[in-house]
């Protein structure tokens, strides 16, 4: 199987998503990210949550959004994840949520990759070669010159 870069994944806003105001409340959006980040994980043949990862785990450490647009209950919307970074212990994904075209929001997501042993600390390590290997960064976007923007 090929490396994956960049994947879309599309959802339609629940009932339950929505505050008093009727749109979609902000912490929504991290959650959008992380069901599109396991979609691409998925279509990459894997899954971050596997019998093996009871010893591997890939805590967040860092994750940001900017809000353009509202959401509202039954919109449907494509979350567009992208490969923006890769370390030998991490990845960035950026994100640009859109419906209709329209830009809704745009973010990043950085997760580690961690050993995790009983009755010891979280220890942050290499990714393992099989994982790393289903990943690759996505190609420099040429409208806005930013790798980690979907376009």
């Amino acid at each position: 199987m090929s490396a994956i870069s960049e994947h879309i994944y599309h959802r339609r806003v629940q009932f339950p998503e929505t505050d008093a105001a009727g749109i979609v409340h902000f912490t929504n959006f991290f959650k959008y990210v992380e069901e599109a980040e396991h979609s691409m994980w998925r279509a990459a043949g894997l899954s971050i949550a596997t019998e093996r990862d009871r010893e591997i785990g890939w805590p967040r450490i860092a994750a940001s959004f900017q809000y353009r647009r509202p959401l509202k209950f039954e919109d449907e919307f494509d979350v567009h994840l992208r490969v923006a970074e890769k370390t030998p212990r991490t990845l960035r994904y950026s994100a640009i949520l859109r419906k209709d075209g329209e830009v809704i929001a745009e973010g990043s997501m950085t997760i580690i990759c961690v050993r995790r042993r009983a009755g010891e600390h979280v220890k942050a390590i290499d990714i393992p070669p099989d994982i790393d290997a289903r990943f690759e960064v996505a190609p420099v976007d040429m409208t806005n010159g930013d790798a980690g923007s979907p376009g």
